[in-house]
């Protein structure tokens, strides 16, 4: 595609080709012996706040609160190497960005972990004890990044990474809200389904909170631990046209809060199929934002689910396992009804 790139301290890479896009920019795979991308973003909301953002992220990944975060293989988090500008053109027509880690190297995309299908393509040894620790991993690491004064302000799959064992990793680091000194950088990102209520119709430019990012954290567990179904999915039962998911969340419109508000496929995973301190979570999390649970109260209850003896296998398929409150398999129940969230045998222990 013949694009190269320059940091400030004038090393140049060639940029190969684009392997990702979002709302705000554009992901191109890099030249190099090592595993990175490059995003660059043609069009921030104002060009040199943009650049003095990403310059204080590269300055703080040598500071001691992100140190820590950085540690352990694989890294969990892409966070901005260097900064870069396109080498061609004018000054005024070059595109600002930044090089970071490719998680491809050790990650799924975190949606093929919530779809039947792709996670029978790509993580064809995962079951239901897989979303679990993924939704403790997930957990853990939101709340030591809300510990060190981050906010992630736009959690959503799109950003997230998984592997066949459980392990998450996070991606678009730009897009947080911090604080670098006494300058506040605010979080600029939203989207719909993963917008905590209180910020639904908010004015543009309102910055989120940790308590707006443990909402988006509670309907990404509930789509890990329920096969991918939205904690909001579902048409109005009162015989209204379904909107969207934040229309449902601005009215309450949740299985897991009130079984009769929404009208759902009989194929959808069973609402019981939960563990009742999770259950209790989630009813808390949707319905009463003030009581919304944290991030590290989500990963305490979720730590309790995996401990020894809370799983059950089922006696027919091995790969369907689930909590022992419950005295018969879920995903048989939802099988019967015609689809089978996690289908086959495993070959090997799960």
């Amino acid at each position: 595609m013949g694009l190269t790139v320059v940091s400030g301290g004038g090393h140049t890479w060639r940029l190969t080709e684009q392997i990702g896009s979002g709302s705000e920019g554009f992901v191109y795979g890099v030249d190099d012996a090592r595993p990175l991308v490059a995003k660059l973003v043609p069009d921030p909301p104002g060009p040199e706040a943009y650049r003095r953002r990403v310059a204080r992220l590269v300055r703080q990944r040598r500071e001691p609160r992100t140190v820590g975060l950085l540690s352990g293989t694989p890294v969990r988090l892409a966070w901005p190497l260097v900064s870069v500008r396109t080498a061609d053109g004018t000054d005024a027509d070059r595109v600002d960005g930044y090089v970071m880690t490719d998680m491809r190297h050790a990650y799924q995309p975190f949606s093929h972990l919530l779809s039947t299908s792709a996670r029978r393509t790509f993580l064809s040894r995962a079951t239901w004890a897989t979303a679990l620790r993924a939704a403790l991993a997930l957990a853990r690491l939101l709340d030591e990044l809300h510990a060190e004064g981050y906010v992630v302000g736009d959690l959503k799959p799109d950003n997230l990474w998984v592997d066949e064992t459980g392990r998450v990793g996070m991606a678009d680091i730009d897009s947080w809200q911090f604080t670098d000194g006494r300058e506040v950088f605010p979080g600029r990102m939203r989207t719909p389904g993963y917008t905590a209520p209180e910020r639904i119709g908010a004015p543009a430019g309102t910055p989120p909170d940790s308590a707006s990012d443990d909402f988006a954290l509670a309907v990404l567990v509930h789509q890990l631990l329920m096969a991918g179904l939205h904690p909001f999915a579902g048409h109005p039962a009162d015989g209204g046209d379904y909107v969207s998911y934040d229309d449902n969340v601005l009215h309450g419109r949740c299985r897991i809060v009130d079984r009769t508000s929404v009208l759902l496929p009989r194929s959808v995973p069973p609402a019981d199929l939960l563990p009742r301190r999770l259950a209790e979570l989630f009813r808390t999390a949707f319905a009463y934002p003030r009581r919304r649970a944290t991030a590290a109260e989500w990963a305490r209850a979720l730590a309790a689910e995996l401990a020894p003896g809370r799983l059950k296998v089922c006696a027919v398929n091995a790969r369907h396992l689930h909590t022992v409150e419950r005295p018969w398999c879920p995903w048989c129940d939802q099988a019967e009804r015609g689809t089978d969230s996690y289908p086959g045998q495993l070959q090997e222990e799960a």
